[in-house]
């Protein structure tokens, strides 16, 4: 059974191979060879306002973060990052813990929750993203440099959690 707990420090030698390998492919984040673990790490774990991990039995199969999409007038929106295990693809984790950030947000004062780049070529995000209630709001043609295919665009994504 899938459980969801917030990051421990004793986590960080799981989550890093996950995020390390997501990254290298170059479909889906920004995040560049140049940023090795050190950075990643600030910016998965030290940064956000809070970081968790989704957890099959005692193995971490998916991690997320949450925080203020912006500063001050802006903070009531939140923002987030989820990256599943490649081995848990397509058993519901990412769905989960997107599920789970819109309740963290809700229970900390944020009245949305906005992706301000998904690569509109992560078509399995895209789709489970509109299931579970978000928008495509903005397109930014040629945004992201793809790997294989080059510039293509990403969205910012979009949904309102409180009245």
């Amino acid at each position: 059974m899938l459980a969801i707990r917030a990051v421990t420090a004793a986590d960080w030698p799981a989550i890093w191979p996950i995020l390390r390998d997501t990254f290298a492919t170059g479909e889906s984040y920004p995040f560049g060879p140049e940023h090795g673990e050190d950075f990643i790490r600030a910016a998965w774990i030290d940064a956000p306002a809070a970081t968790f991990v989704a957890m099959d039995g005692d193995r971490i199969v998916g991690t997320y973060f949450i925080k203020a999409n912006q500063v001050g007038l802006g903070s009531h929106v939140s923002n987030c990052g989820y990256v599943v295990a490649p081995g848990a693809a397509g058993k519901g984790v990412a769905s989960a813990m997107c599920e789970h950030s819109q309740q963290w947000a809700i229970d900390h004062g944020f009245r949305a929750m906005q992706f301000n780049f998904v690569v509109s070529t992560n078509e399995r995000a895209v789709r489970l993203w509109q299931r579970l209630g978000f928008e495509i709001v903005g397109t930014l043609p040629g945004a992201f440099r793809h790997a294989r295919l080059g510039f293509v665009d990403a969205y910012v994504m979009y949904k309102k959690l409180a009245k």
